[in-house]
């Protein structure tokens, strides 16, 4: 596989984790140009490109780390308020979406904006 844009997704085979595709995206690291969007559009882009690839493939079902969150520094607040946008606008065939909260603190954000 070659190299993936930030904002971009590409699939490989999973080989032996339990999934038949592994979706990589690269997520855009948080920095003062926030000011423009531009972080906004790459992450959005993330979760779009990745639920499109993942449609192309046949997919059902998938599942989201907080891209970007971690070392990257997107704020999580931010974040989460633009992946769910995404998944809830995107119109494909994909049955279930699943979020993976790595601490507690992304965990609350999650089940807050899921419950509005």
């Amino acid at each position: 596989m070659s190299g993936c844009e930030t904002g971009d997704a590409k699939a490989t085979r999973a080989y032996g984790l339990p999934a038949k595709y592994i979706i990589h995206t690269v997520g855009p690291v948080w920095r003062p140009r926030h000011l423009e969007g531009t972080e906004d559009r790459l992450l959005a882009s993330c979760y779009h490109r990745s639920l499109e690839v993942a449609d192309q493939l046949g997919v059902k079902s998938i599942a989201f780390p907080a891209i970007s969150t971690g070392v990257y520094g997107f704020p999580k607040e931010r974040a989460a308020k633009l992946a769910i946008a995404e998944v809830r606008a995107f119109k494909g065939n994909i049955e279930s979406v699943l979020f993976v909260c790595y601490d507690a603190e992304t965990h609350a954000i999650y089940t807050r904006l899921l419950s509005d």
